[in-house]
């Protein structure tokens, strides 16, 4: 079992990014940062995040639709997805999509770490 989890944030916006990236490595995970639904589309199946941190509107790609598929597939059904979007209304359509569980921008940064860590140590 790996010591640290490796975590896949997605969001377009970069301020976001940053700062989620840096919170989540303070915290002792190893963080990719993604700016685009592209690079979901293409991961790496020898190489896949222990969770997926996702934003639910992502210029061009639906986010919901990012982790349909990613729930879908074989290779990547089991990893946990969060998703986050700055709209609470969009909470439905994250589940919809069959994300585990969803957390609304601006977002507490006690709240969020304890999320992460709930599907990291659950898996």
């Amino acid at each position: 079992m790996k010591k640290n989890k490796t975590i896949l944030l997605v969001d377009d916006n970069l301020d976001i990014l940053e700062a989620v990236q840096y919170l989540l490595e303070d915290a002792g995970h190893t963080v990719i940062p993604v700016e685009s639904g592209e690079r979901l589309e293409n991961l790496d199946k020898k190489e896949l995040p222990d969770l997926i941190l996702l934003d639910m509107l992502l210029s061009g790609k639906d986010g919901g639709e990012i982790a349909y598929r990613l729930k879908h597939d074989d290779a990547t059904k089991r990893i946990p997805i969060i998703m986050i979007s700055a709209h609470p209304s969009a909470k439905d359509a994250a589940k919809r999509s069959g994300a585990d569980d969803f957390i609304a921008k601006p977002f507490d940064i006690e709240e969020l770490l304890e999320m992460v860590n709930k599907y990291l140590h659950s898996n």
